[in-house]
């Protein structure tokens, strides 16, 4: 017995590429959705303290000041901590008026307002508390303080 073979080559059917712009799309618009934005950027290093408990909170009413090390070189005279506030440096003589600007901006009044503090495990409690003495002449008196997450053993 004879085996016939066909005569010619076999060709690969070619790809159907019609999908492959449906797929691009679905896979922008996921990363799209999936994808947050930094509100600030970063202006000073906070190594933050360690805690045991600690609970979220809702960010419509937040409003953070941070208070660590510079990232740049420029801000290395005399004290070594820098406070930003938002996104620019300050002095301890802005927060006032950066808490008043952000009720503004976020239609509150500055009593509902919780400013998070950010502050690095270094600082100096009298560079802590000249910060919290402008606070409450903002009549800022809800402050939460950040700091990462220890596990219990």
């Amino acid at each position: 017995m004879a085996v016939m073979a066909k005569k010619g080559k076999k060709e690969v059917p070619a790809l159907s590429t019609s999908s492959l712009p449906d797929i691009i799309f679905m896979l922008l618009f996921f990363f799209m959705a999936a994808t947050t934005m930094r509100e600030t950027d970063p202006l000073v290093t906070v190594a933050m303290p360690e805690a045991h408990e600690i609970t979220e909170l809702d960010k419509k009413n937040l409003v953070n000041v941070w208070m660590g090390k510079p990232l740049s070189a420029k801000g290395q005279e005399g004290d070594a901590l820098m406070i930003q506030l938002n996104d620019q440096t300050g002095d301890v003589a802005d927060i006032q008026n950066f808490v008043a600007a952000s009720a503004v901006t976020k239609k509150m009044d500055v009593q509902s307002l919780t400013v998070n503090l950010r502050v690095d495990e270094g600082a100096t409690v009298g560079k802590l508390t000249a910060v919290k003495q402008e606070l409450r002449k903002a009549d800022a008196l809800s402050i939460s303080y950040a700091a990462r997450a220890v596990e219990n053993n």
